[in-house]
């Protein structure tokens, strides 16, 4: 980036000015300077920089004064401040206002330059930054939208990793927007010109998955009329997206492995290796670690794939964020089904606000897509919303005293009765899967059931 970037000095003296500007074209940076904060300003109203670097103590002004100014009206530019004073209380204010960071007159050019770099990396990753969050709303993709503050972890790492080659896993609950992050990933770094090809592991029986992931040659198996590249070749230089990636089985887990440890795969049936470029994305809806307890998953696979992770938290922990998401999806379907919807009004607001979403945003969106589709006013109402998402299953508000009349073993058979009808609904109505989802013994649902005469909701298998 040094040879693009472009750097205003801001000194009274001028040796120093001169200085900088000599030090700083030799290293590849295009130099303004200003004698002053008048100057100063004037250069930052005409053009852009990256980077400021400024004296403290001026004539007409300080350093911190223009510090101020560049927030103001060029947020984006970092401010490297120079004080002769190597005082702590300057450091401080200025490091308080905003600055990046300061050197103390006089310095050596060596950590000039260091601390020069390490501004400019700053710059590049709250551009990059900016410009995901922008891809993120704007895309035409199912989006991750949120102002949260886990919402802005997952973007803030994003831009972190987009750029290097490490693997990373992306792990959620489903519905969360795994590959919606993956894409995003893809497009925030410098391979978003190449292919991004996704695999759902799970989708695929295992005799044709790994085909579909190295390819094969004519003749290899009965079917295999010709040649076929497998998704590693399709996506050259891009990014290669394993959704699901529990779903592998032990013996593509150690033909994967080889692959990401040696950078080469070979076709099924080939006798040639091929090189491997793409950069791997795997995303899991389980605990990787423990299925790697459970003799489900390798260990060394584990840590190999899991070199950087980013974990999507679900819906119900960023409720926050489910007004934005309505408005968003919205405004989507309303253009898509060619509606005039103007947006959603407060009861039915209120109903998604306490709804668990176990399906978390895919789940919301479909409420959302199903409302505007059957909506004939400016508004969308409760009457819109899924029955079963109007009639309950909205989400527990914590311990409560019992009301007058109101015994606590009645509090807690209604609770638990909740608990118990939401688990077999989300399991859709198999109670194995229902105690499952509970954590507990199948023995134990059963009889929770019966306690509390439900023991003929559902089905055993």
């Amino acid at each position: 980036m040094s040879a693009q970037a472009r750097v205003l000095v801001v000194d009274d003296e001028r040796s120093m000015r001169e200085f900088l500007e000599i030090f700083l074209r030799s290293e590849g940076y295009a130099v303004r300077t200003a004698d002053g904060v008048a100057a100063a300003r004037q250069e930052l109203e005409a053009d852009e920089f990256d980077v400021v670097i400024t004296d403290v103590q001026m004539p007409g002004g300080t350093g911190i004064d223009l510090l101020r100014m560049a927030q103001s009206e060029a947020p984006e530019t970092v401010v490297i401040v120079m004080t002769a004073f190597a005082s702590t209380e300057t450091a401080i204010e200025a490091m308080k206002s905003g600055a990046y960071d300061y050197v103390t007159k006089p310095f050596k050019v060596d950590e000039m330059r260091v601390v020069l770099e390490k501004a400019l990396e700053k710059k590049q990753l709250f551009s990059e930054n900016r410009r995901l969050r922008r891809e993120l709303s704007q895309g035409r993709d199912r989006q991750v939208v949120g102002t949260s503050g886990s919402m802005q972890r997952v973007f803030d790492m994003v831009a972190q990793v987009a750029d290097t080659r490490a693997n990373v896993l992306i792990s959620g609950e489903s519905g969360t927007g795994k590959e919606v992050v993956a894409r995003a990933i893809h497009r925030a770094g410098e391979r978003r010109d190449a292919p991004f090809v996704a695999l759902n592991c799970g989708a695929i029986p295992e005799n044709l998955l790994e085909s579909e992931l190295f390819g094969h040659v004519k003749g290899a198996f009965t079917g295999a009329v010709q040649n076929k590249a497998g998704l590693f070749e399709v996506a050259r230089s891009g990014t290669v997206f394993l959704d699901e990636i529990a779903e592998l089985g032990l013996l593509l887990q150690v033909k994967l492995l080889r692959v990401i440890q040696e950078r080469v795969f070979r076709r099924v049936g080939g006798t040639s290796d091929v090189r491997l470029d793409a950069r791997i994305v795997a995303a899991t809806n389980r605990r990787l670690s423990d299925e790697v307890q459970a003799g489900r998953f390798r260990e060394d696979l584990y840590y190999r794939l899991n070199v950087i992770e980013i974990p999507l938290p679900p819906l119900r922990e960023r409720r926050d964020d489910i007004p934005l998401l309505i408005e968003h999806f919205v405004e989507k379907y309303s253009r898509e089904l060619g509606k005039r919807v103007d947006g959603m009004d407060e009861a039915a607001m209120q109903r998604l606000s306490e709804y668990a979403f176990p399906g978390n945003v895919r789940e919301l969106e479909n409420v959302v897509e199903r409302a505007v589709a059957l909506c004939r006013e400016p508004r969308i109402g409760l009457d819109l919303l899924p029955p079963a998402l109007i009639e309950r299953r909205a989400v527990p508000r914590g311990p409560r005293v019992p009301a007058a009349g109101e015994s606590l073993d009645d509090l807690v058979s209604a609770y638990e009765r909740g608990l118990l009808l939401d688990a077999l609904e989300q399991a859709g109505g198999v109670k194995k899967r229902a105690a499952q989802r509970l954590g507990i013994s199948f023995r134990s649902f059963r009889y929770r059931l019966e306690k509390l005469g439900l023991d003929d909701a559902g089905g055993d298998e």
